[in-house]
């Protein structure tokens, strides 16, 4: 199959998007199949991926992380692409790349599939506080509703998120498949190194965060937490890796509680570097937030075989309904604290916990979840070709 995927983000931008696209098409390719990428320019050069078709792009002020592709520009580069004969596109996001997905669809007359990536509803309240959040909770389902009419099908990436979607009462097919992970070979043990080069005492108990530090991640929480662990564990250290546009508010509540010394801030770590020595050097991780639809560093976290404790909001239930390799709380700092402690004080639970979160990750395979979107888009391919007009008539 030849298969174009379509999204408003990608890296340089760093998230959970963009790392779910990475993670599939490298999966389907390893299946012998050809996935091209059409994503905005960052401004960087051109990919040096010849399957990566970049399209200029306009910077969103207020966020300057993220572009927003220019129409016009959508038009040149589907010029360009005419030529390649795509079986089927699947759209990733719901902004420009939507409207170009669909134009390319009906002009090629082959099927589109849409991912449902983002629970918008809970992030208008953190990013646009001034909208009522009612006629916007109003609008985002009624824009879901018919962007996910559009696609022969809508992936999701947990049950939880399928529930919402539904009950935004899409009658488009709706299959569940996670984001899988690459499980390889653990490497060797960093932890030494990690902890040395930062600083950090052999025995020092460590708790982890990894993702953007964006208001919708809850992470003040975590800060909490931190304080009421300090009583029992005075050594007791919180890094965060990544960055974004919450950090200096949680620099600043880290001094006012006078937890400077025990909440660090690590900026974003290479994944596939001294990201995984920083899951090697915790010895927990941590996940607070409410809005996630899965949470691949929940996934990466158990493969690098770090227990979790995490709250079972939405995607991240799907991952810790099994208690293997990981603890779930409540969203009460109280509680959270009394799971960290409980793991951290006992050796033995900590060590059954961190095999069995290996055992659990190996169900997440990024060549499992590639196979079943595979099985997905086959049936679409093979309908006749009236059907691949994108058009639902609903």
């Amino acid at each position: 199959m030849r298969i174009l995927m379509v999204s408003d983000t990608y890296f340089p931008r760093i998230s959970g998007v963009a790392s779910s696209i990475r993670s599939f098409r490298a999966g389907l390719t390893r299946l012998g199949h050809e996935v091209d990428l059409l994503i905005p320019a960052y401004g960087a050069g051109d990919s040096d991926d010849p399957g990566i078709f970049q399209t200029p792009a306009w910077r969103i002020a207020p966020y300057p992380e993220e572009r927003l592709m220019i129409p016009s520009g959508c038009l040149r580069t589907a010029k360009r692409l005419d030529s390649r004969r795509y079986d089927l596109i699947h759209i990733h996001t719901p902004f420009m790349a939507h409207f170009c997905g669909r134009a390319l669809a009906r002009r090629w007359r082959i099927p589109a599939v849409l991912s449902y990536h983002t629970y918008f509803e809970a992030y208008v309240g953190h990013y646009y506080p001034r909208i009522p959040q009612a006629a916007a909770r109003h609008a985002i389902r009624l824009i879901s509703r018919a962007q996910c009419h559009f696609a022969q099908t809508v992936i999701v990436p947990s049950a939880a998120i399928a529930k919402v979607v539904a009950g935004y009462g899409v009658r488009t097919r709706i299959e569940v498949i996670p984001t899988g992970i690459d499980i390889l070979p653990p490497p060797a043990s960093r932890r030494a190194a990690f902890r040395a080069l930062h600083g950090i005492a052999p025995r020092r108990p460590v708790l982890l965060y990894a993702g953007r530090l964006a208001p919708e991640k809850n992470l003040p929480f975590l800060v909490h937490v931190v304080a009421r662990l300090r009583s029992a564990l005075p050594d007791i250290l919180l890094l965060l890796a990544g960055d974004g546009p919450a950090r200096a508010s949680l620099e600043a509540q880290s001094q006012r509680q006078g937890l400077a010394g025990a909440v660090r801030f690590l900026g974003y770590l290479d994944r596939d570097g001294a990201l995984r020595d920083a899951y090697q050097a915790a010895d927990l991780f941590v996940f607070s937030s409410l809005t996630e639809t899965q949470g691949m560093v929940l996934l990466e976290a158990l493969a690098a075989r770090l227990p979790i404790v995490a709250i079972p909001a939405l995607g991240v239930a799907d991952l810790l309904a099994s208690r293997k390799g990981s603890r779930a709380s409540d969203a009460d700092p109280e509680r959270f604290s009394a799971e960290c402690l409980a793991i951290l004080r006992d050796p033995a639970l900590r060590a059954r916990l961190a095999l069995e979160a290996g055992d659990l990750a190996a169900h997440w395979s990024r060549d499992a979840m590639s196979q079943r979107l595979i099985a997905v888009y086959e049936p679409l391919i093979d309908e006749p070709e009236v059907a691949h007009c994108g058009v639902r008539g609903r």
